[in-house]
């Protein structure tokens, strides 16, 4: 595991891109905010014929209505043969109306298990999970997934595919790279 903690995104997403090459992988699941990393990645694996997915938050996500992704990101990661999903998180949404009514879910527990491995981690699988819902991804297949901690990225991990629905199928078969001082 190569420790990312004195990186910045474009040193990350360097690294995921010669993991993607040495594996001879054909996805690419990144998270993306409001476009920034996903215009990054877009632009870095342009001519590897890769599947890249930019996984950003659903619409009403922070307020209701409104679209946290700048539209032009969406239109330049899109004119470099990437996409861009905006979908429901499974460790999100219901589960924050749930533990605003009620405490604690199942979701909670898993989401803060998963963080124990920093914010990354938790992001990764569950955009993975994401891109398969949309159909975006076939599950079964290693996916290289890049995430990060507050803005940018952070962690490179390579995760066996599955929809959210068949979650505990999902594999991290790899961690490239994460940050070690969470």
């Amino acid at each position: 595991m190569i420790s990312t903690d004195d990186m910045n995104t474009d040193d990350v997403l360097n690294i995921a891109r010669n993991i993607f090459v040495e594996r001879k992988l054909k996805d690419v699941v990144v998270a993306s905010t409001r476009g920034g990393t996903g215009i990054a990645s877009a632009k870095l694996f342009k001519d590897l014929n890769a599947n890249l997915i930019v996984v950003a938050h659903s619409v009403g996500f922070r307020e209701p209505n409104k679209n946290e992704f700048d539209s032009e990101a969406k239109k330049e990661i899109e004119e470099h043969g990437g996409s861009v999903l905006f979908s429901t998180m499974p460790f999100h949404t219901i589960n924050d109306a749930v533990r605003g009514k009620m405490g604690s879910s199942i979701q909670t527990l898993i989401a803060d298990t998963l963080r124990m491995m920093g914010q990354g981690t938790k992001v990764c699988p569950e955009i993975v999970a994401m891109a398969c819902d949309a159909g975006l991804v076939e599950s079964g297949k290693e996916v290289l997934a890049i995430a990060g901690t507050g803005r940018g990225a952070d962690t490179v991990l390579i995760v066996k595919s599955a929809n959210s629905r068949r979650f505990f199928d999902l594999k991290i078969t790899e961690v490239v790279a994460k940050p070690r001082d969470l």
